[in-house]
This record gives structure tokens, sequence and C-alpha cells, in this order.
């Protein structure tokens, strides 16, 4: 492949994700740019590509044919996208981008309809046999005034922990019930919680899990982390991925061991996410990966081929922009 331009759209704070991409353009030796967009130009990512482009919102109606004249005049190859609601858009027009020759790390229709409304994501779950949170409804509960709490109440299209609430009371339920939009009621889960990283290739197969303990979060993104190489949890994880009627590309499961064991998943985000960084550094070597199977090169790398034990401490750093940059405010 001559080149290789890489497109990441809604880029927002994913510095570490831009630079390690680039980062393994550079040691592969293959020659690439890479393009980011969001609909402001402050996304602090943007400063870390080498061209940033303003593009509309993704609910405004020209936004795919935006993303299309972008992928063309830049020679794209490859197109990430990097938060939830512009996933199904994306899935919907997978063949459209292929047409111009651009791949999107895009999972399926049929997955991304699972993962986005959580009340599919709670009926895959039961019906493929695994452990989840049971769901109220909160009339019936009202009425029966049967109470179990804590509960935790949340948007059913819900990202990034906006909206997440625990529900201690009657009073906090009342409230929450009003104050967030098509809200879903479940169980509370005690133990520990897990982000767990696979990876599944152009042709289904899974070829990399990484549970990361959420050790402690900021704003719904892990900011304190550490690799657990559980081989209980590895595997329930390759089996729920498994289960999704076409995965690509990192598929990213939130579950807790429960204090008795259990291993109770809540929810499937079919993207990088915001700790995937650690996953790269322990060993698991996603954005390599990707590239060399898009490059015709095998990788040789097992499931379980990543460091145990390795730890995460994120905090902010600060980019400064002078008045009159081409990016400035």
């Amino acid at each position: 492949m001559s080149q290789f331009n890489i497109l990441f759209t809604s880029v927002g704070r994913r510095v570490q994700l831009i630079n390690h991409f680039k980062r393994t353009l550079n040691e592969l030796g293959v020659e690439g740019k890479i393009i980011t967009t969001d609909f402001k130009n402050s996304a602090p990512a943007s400063y870390m590509s080498d061209t940033h482009i303003v593009v509309p919102k993704i609910s405004d109606s020209n936004y795919i044919e935006a993303l299309k004249n972008i992928c063309q005049k830049y020679n794209i190859t490859l197109l990430i996208p990097l938060i939830d609601t512009e996933l199904t858009q994306l899935s919907f027009h997978k063949e459209e981008f292929e047409e111009i020759g651009v791949t999107c790390l895009v999972s399926s229709c049929e997955v991304n309809d699972i993962c986005f409304d959580k009340r599919n994501t709670y009926h895959f779950f039961k019906n493929t046999g695994f452990q989840t949170p049971d769901i109220f409804d909160v009339n019936i509960l009202m009425n029966s005034q049967q109470f179990n709490f804590p509960y935790i109440i949340k948007p059913v299209n819900g990202s990034s922990s906006e909206g997440v609430n625990k529900i201690n009371n009657i009073n906090e339920l009342l409230f929450f019930i009003n104050y967030t939009p098509d809200a879903m009621l479940q169980n509370f889960v005690v133990g520990d919680e897990y982000t767990v990283d696979v990876l599944v290739d152009f042709s289904g197969n899974i070829r990399s899990v990484v549970p990361r303990l959420r050790i402690e979060t900021r704003a719904g993104e892990v900011s304190k982390g550490l690799t657990v190489k559980n081989k209980l949890l590895i595997e329930a994880s390759k089996k729920v991925v498994e289960a999704l009627p076409g995965a690509l590309g990192c598929i990213t499961l939130q579950c807790f061991i429960t204090n008795d064991g259990e291993i109770t998943f809540i929810e499937i985000n079919p993207r990088f996410g915001g700790g995937v960084p650690l996953s790269f550094e322990a060993g698991a070597d996603f954005p390599k990966y990707i590239i060399q199977w898009m490059n015709g090169e095998e990788t040789h790398n097992r499931i379980d081929d990543w460091m145990d034990g390795l730890a995460m401490l994120r905090y902010d750093e600060a980019i400064f922009i002078e008045k009159g940059s081409e990016l400035w405010l």
C-alpha cells in the first residue's frame, strides 16, 4: 500500500490514541497521515493530527457526505469513529465508503443496534445466557412499593456515563425518573468493575482480550486502571463478542466481578474506549495489528499476549495555541 492515511472522526480528547497510531505508522515504516474531524476547533486531539477539519454535527443531514468528501480529498484508507452516536450512521453507510476505497472500522448495523440501546443490550445478554442486572418497570415498582435499594438509573441511549446515577431511596427515585430522559432502572451491582478490550479482525476472529480493572474513574473514563489476566473473564468476554452478529475492531465490554465471584456484564461499546491505551502499552497493540492486517500481513499474537499487572495513572495536560494560529478557537 503506497500510503496509509487514517481519518479519526469526533476526535475530542483522544490524544493518546492519535499519538499511538502516529507512532505505529512510523515504527512499521508505513507512509501515512492522520486526519481528524470534530464539529469544533477546540478538540484537544485535533492538534496531534497532520490535518484537522471542522465538520457538521453528527445529527446534520450533510454529515456523512462531508466525511466522504474528506476521504476522497485526503485519500483515506481507514476511517475510525470514536463516539457512540455516529456508529449506527456509519454502519448503514459502510458500503458507500468501501466504494471509494475506504474501510470503516465499524461493526454491523445489528451490533450497533444491540449496543446503543441499553434495553437491547440487556435482552442480548439475557438471550445469550450471560449474567446482567435486571430491569425494573418503574410504574410497577411504584405500585408494588417493594423496593430493594440501591438501584442504578441511566438513559437507554446514554454515553460516557452521562445521566447515570445511583438511587438510594424513594425521594431520589422520584427525582431522577423525571430528570433522566428515557430512563432505565436496574439493580445496583456490587463488586470490582472491569473494562475489557476485545479486538476482532476483518474475518470476525477474536485476536486479543484484555481485562482492565477500573480503580478510579472521572467523567465516565478510567483515570486509574490495571491489566488483570483473569482467565475466566477473558473466556467469558470472548464468548460475549462471539455472540455479536458482525463485530469488528475494538469492542469494549463493561462488567463486574461480584463479591461471590460471578461475572455480570452491563454494557457493550463497539469502539475504542477512553482507557484503551493501557491495553496498547501492556502489549496488546491493536493499532499495529489493524494496520498490518490491512497491509496483508499476518500477526501471530495470542489472545492473552500482553503484560499482566500494568497500571495506568492518567493526568491532564494542556495545549496552548497562539491567537492567529490556523486552529485557533
